[in-house]
């Protein structure tokens, strides 16, 4: 709206200072998610993403990232809405690390045109992990028989109540290896030269934002305003871009008309989503 009633006024009386529009990318990286334990994810951000490249009079979209990973598959899909958005619009993209760009963060934040981090930030695990828990030897002790029927050999690998078979590790091994080769390749692609020839650089090793600088992992050092101002001018703004939310969900509000069972069921896989996200976020010490 301001950008509007600016355009309607003379010249000599419009603003010279330049908006940014800001994106926050912060949390775990997985699809789904619910009101209770809100996640990144394609679904979950495509509209603020859109929305901050559709600043017409912008030269840049900065991004702050703070995550410490997750999905492979959502944090490709982020980082490909990025970068197509920032070919469509001609726009250069900054991303600023926060506490955290690791795995799938790291991931998203190579979609910038350029990286800066703070001085303790973490930066990289370029890896994959898979991680479970087995309980066969908890069920004999309480007398529980575990009964599994399948159409297909393969159905039930890496039942976490059955003993692990060697085969079954081959295959989800193999499995990470593609997935991993797909994650090297993009930062490859991404960070080019930039990145310095360092035999622990895509094996799951993270580093603070001085050591990723030195790594070629980041470009910079510093923090979004002072980096933007500096860049674009001491007027410059920054505009912090919310999720659109609909006529709707603004009356409605958290609960609208789900159904009880809706809310227990969200209840329930929250306390899971929150398990997971805090095994992430304690990986990186925080």
């Amino acid at each position: 709206m301001r950008r509007f009633f600016n355009r309607l006024l003379p010249k000599s009386m419009r603003s010279d200072a330049i908006t940014i529009p800001v994106i926050r990318l912060h949390g775990t990286i997985m699809a789904g998610g619910g009101q209770l334990r809100p996640s990144l994810s394609l679904a979950s951000t495509a509209g603020v993403i859109e929305k901050a490249f559709a600043y017409s009079g912008a030269p840049a979209v900065a991004i702050s990232v703070n995550s410490p990973g997750g999905s492979p598959v959502q944090s490709r899909l982020i980082f490909k809405r990025i970068r197509d958005l920032a070919a469509e619009k001609n726009k250069k993209v900054l991303v600023f690390v926060e506490d955290v760009a690791a795995s799938g963060g790291y991931m998203i934040a190579v979609a910038g045109d350029e990286i800066i981090a703070d001085p303790s930030s973490i930066v990289g695990s370029i890896g994959v992990v898979s991680a479970s828990f087995g309980f066969p030897e908890l069920l004999k002790k309480i007398g529980v028989e575990r009964r599994v029927h399948t159409a297909g050999k393969n159905k039930a690998v890496l039942d976490p109540f059955r003993p692990e078979k060697k085969e079954d590790i081959e295959r989800l091994k193999a499995l990470q290896l593609e997935v991993h080769e797909t994650f090297i390749d993009l930062v490859k692609q991404r960070r080019g030269v930039r990145l310095k020839d360092d035999p622990d650089l895509f094996t799951g090793l993270f580093w603070t934002g001085k050591k990723g600088l030195e790594l070629g992992l980041v470009d910079g050092l510093g923090d979004m305003r002072q980096v933007v101002k500096d860049r674009y001018g001491p007027k410059t703004r920054l505009a912090l871009v919310s999720p659109p939310r609909g006529f709707f969900a603004r009356r409605l509000g958290f609960f609208g008309s789900r159904s009880a069972t809706d809310l227990a069921a969200e209840a329930t896989h929250g306390v899971l989503d929150a398990a997971e996200e805090r095994a992430l976020w304690s990986r990186f010490g925080l």
